[in-house]
């Protein structure tokens, strides 16, 4: 669960949404610090073998169609995911993110 701008959003939610692009292979969202609203929603997508699209492109797909504070900030392309035994370790996406805007800023 995300908290944006004091809002509860469901990261499943976001990332199910955006799976109904023809790009995508799978979304995975987190959410990153941010100054104004605590925290954004950032989206890590991995494409379909072959697809190709830019992240603006898929933050223009979610925009009218999913609240405007779900819309993901940031979108970062992987074509592998950090594993548990079992599961994606959104933490390690997070903190990938969240280092690299500490960097750019």
């Amino acid at each position: 669960m995300l908290k944006v701008g004091g809002e509860n959003v469901a990261a499943a939610e976001i990332e199910s949404f955006l799976a109904r692009h023809d790009a995508v292979k799978m979304a995975q969202v987190v959410g990153v610090p941010d100054t104004r609203l605590g925290e954004v929603a950032a989206a890590f997508i991995e494409l379909m073998p072959g697809a190709s699209v830019e992240g603006q492109e898929l933050m223009d797909f979610c925009k009218g169609e999913i609240a405007s504070f779900k819309v993901p900030r940031y979108v970062r392309f992987v074509t592998e995911w950090p594993m548990s035994t079992s599961k994606i370790q959104k933490f390690k996406l997070k903190d990938q993110l969240t280092r690299e805007l500490e960097a750019a800023s």
